[in-house]
């Protein structure tokens, strides 16, 4: 491997390791089984996964296990590599080998969820980021009948997280903890601890020299057994690669109906067509466009020979409605945004009819919006900012008889009810998320996530 500038280099060193670990000072008493038992506990658990869970087990073969005692409290991984610490899986096995099972289900679902790319953080405190991830991991692996639930350290559990994803646990951890008087910005974790070390590979540098070597000749740099292995930047693309490439393929081969909740919406965010949220929206306003044919505007062809043809009569007018949701989330930088895509798409054509309003927990400013009275869309204002609920919407359409041949959604998508009538009228919904990662998907219409990265859509529908 050729010599790599510092800034080049991405590692994780062990005093961050000691750092994150949030059982760092249990006291696990040092095993008299020799480093192979262990090993061979841990062989047996990805055998029993291979037979019972394939999804996990053959994600779990791809995990090269390393003794990392020396430096590694309980586990972690890198998607690459499982650390262990042989005392702490010793300690599992002697109360049940379900909890061995469960330790390694859980480094798999961190590799799954691409929990050690640094992009998923953003702003948000690490620490409490990690621990919400745990949650939403444990709760996979007990909906999944994935070994036994382990007691021998606390765990993040709670039934009350089942189906969220790990955003939407992280703010509400936050709030929690700031309601109890607690800071979540300064490593106040309101008594929760993560089950294992988190290796995220944002620290720079070339370490502090344990564990540098030669590697193990699939890239990096060390052993594992004095300190995680030390990969570059590019190297840790080519695993979240490798690991999405086996995710997907462990996933067709194990059946969507074997796999958690969580598992089956990443991999069908892998397998589905991605298309821009403007792209659709566009090709949904056409597609109210429809042509017939008419005696009235008869075909050239034909008429030579003295016989009349119906010619095609397009029918140009386009009617539809657009809802904002104004609940909290929306922003005024992403209702221009959606507005002025909405102004570009009709200022394409000459004869349109839109209502627009915005929403709560009822419709606010309703206007109606014409070729002759386009410049309107500049001018919309906002109002609301109440709760959520989607019914009010087909509510307001039904009492004003407006029978639209479209209806568009921009909301964050969590309703405090349902989601409307879907039988109302074709409906679109454009989704983002409230900030929570994964948007949801309406139960009806089509839903495509709103992003401000061109691209960056998919679109399904119910």
């Amino acid at each position: 491997m050729a010599m790599l500038a510092q800034s080049d280099q991405v590692v994780y060193s062990i005093e961050n390791a000691k750092k994150d670990s949030r059982h760092s000072q249990i006291d696990i008493p040092e095993t008299n089984l020799t480093s192979e038992q262990v090993l061979d506990i841990l062989i047996k658990a990805r055998v029993h996964l291979l037979i019972n869970s394939p999804f996990f087990g053959n994600l779990a073969t791809r995990l090269r296990f390393i003794d990392a005692t020396n430096w590694c409290q309980t586990a972690a991984t890198d998607g690459r590599n499982f650390y262990y610490n042989r005392n702490f899986v010793a300690a599992l096995v002697s109360r049940s080998e379900g909890q061995v099972i469960f330790l390694v289900g859980h480094e798999v679902l961190h590799c799954v969820y691409s929990h050690m790319n640094p992009k998923w953080l953003g702003s948000r405190n690490k620490m409490l980021a990690n621990i919400a991830q745990d949650f939403v991991i444990n709760l996979d692996l007990d909906s999944a009948n994935i070994g036994e639930k382990i007691d021998l350290v606390e765990i993040c559990y709670d039934w009350k997280y089942r189906g969220k994803i790990w955003e939407e646990v992280y703010d509400e951890l936050y709030e929690e903890i700031k309601e109890n008087g607690g800071d979540p910005e300064s490593g106040d974790s309101g008594g929760n601890e993560t089950l294992d070390i988190h290796m995220d590979g944002t620290e720079g540098g070339e370490g502090d020299g344990e564990g540098d070597g030669e590697g193990d000749g699939s890239g990096g740099k060390g052993d594992g057994t004095d300190g995680p292995i030390k990969y570059t930047k590019e190297e840790m693309e080519a695993i979240a690669s490798d690991v999405r490439d086996a995710t997907i393929q462990a996933a067709k081969a194990a059946g969507a109906g074997n796999l958690p909740g969580g598992v089956k919406r990443l991999v069908d965010k892998m397998l589905n067509p991605q298309i821009d949220w403007r792209e659709l929206l566009a090709m949904q306003i056409q597609s109210i466009l429809k042509s017939n044919y008419n005696f009235m505007k008869p075909s050239r062809k034909g008429l030579d020979a003295g016989y009349w043809l119906p010619g095609m009569d397009n029918d140009q007018t386009i009617d539809i409605a657009l809802a904002i949701d104004t609940s909290g989330s929306i922003n005024d930088e992403m209702m221009r945004d959606f507005i002025s895509e909405v102004y570009g798409i009709m200022s394409q054509y000459t004869d349109f009819r839109v209502h627009l309003w915005c929403f709560d927990t009822e419709v606010h400013n309703p206007v109606v919006i014409t070729a002759d009275t386009i410049q309107d869309f500049d001018n919309y204002e906002l109002a609301g900012y109440g709760g959520t609920t989607f019914e009010c919407n087909w509510e307001y359409m039904k009492d004003n008889d407006i029978e639209p041949k479209k209806f568009i959604m921009f909301t964050d998508g969590y309703p405090c009810r349902g989601w409307g009538d879907e039988f109302y009228c074709e409906t679109l919904f454009i989704v983002h998320g409230g900030g929570y990662g994964e948007p949801p998907v309406a139960p009806f219409g089509i839903t495509v996530p709103y992003t401000r990265e061109e691209g960056a859509g998919e679109a399904k529908a119910a």
